[in-house]
């Protein structure tokens, strides 16, 4: 498959870098590459991406790009996103796709999971 006019990368804003990656670790297993104190990256997520420090969030609420992210195991997952420190912010609920919830992490960014199946 070609990568030709496809996504090939995401970055977010970042206001604690260390605690995004404690974040992320911990409720699904993603290792980080630093480059930097100010720069972290994250690969084989579905999409390669990384955090760079800043104080800016992205939400669904005030238009910001959604990412959604799989799991096969949506109710536990939103478990450990609540254990791991994260906010959630649209509790589990159906839509014509299927069902989901949002959550912010730590620095703020909203996002979502769901399960392919409905």
């Amino acid at each position: 498959m070609s990568g030709n006019n496809k996504i090939s990368y995401v970055e977010f804003a970042a206001s604690d870098i260390e605690a995004t990656k404690q974040f992320f670790s911990a409720v699904f297993g993603w290792d980080f590459v630093d480059y930097g104190p100010d720069y972290t990256a994250f690969s084989d997520q579905g999409v390669d991406g990384g955090f760079y420090r800043s104080e800016l969030v992205s939400s669904y609420t005030s238009s910001g790009a959604l990412v959604i992210l799989y799991t096969d195991a949506l109710e536990a997952v939103q478990s450990k996103v609540k254990d791991a420190g994260g906010t959630i912010t649209s509790q589990i609920f159906s839509f014509p796709g299927g069902r989901r919830f949002h959550f912010t992490e730590p620095s703020g960014n909203e996002l979502a999971v769901w399960p392919d199946v409905t």
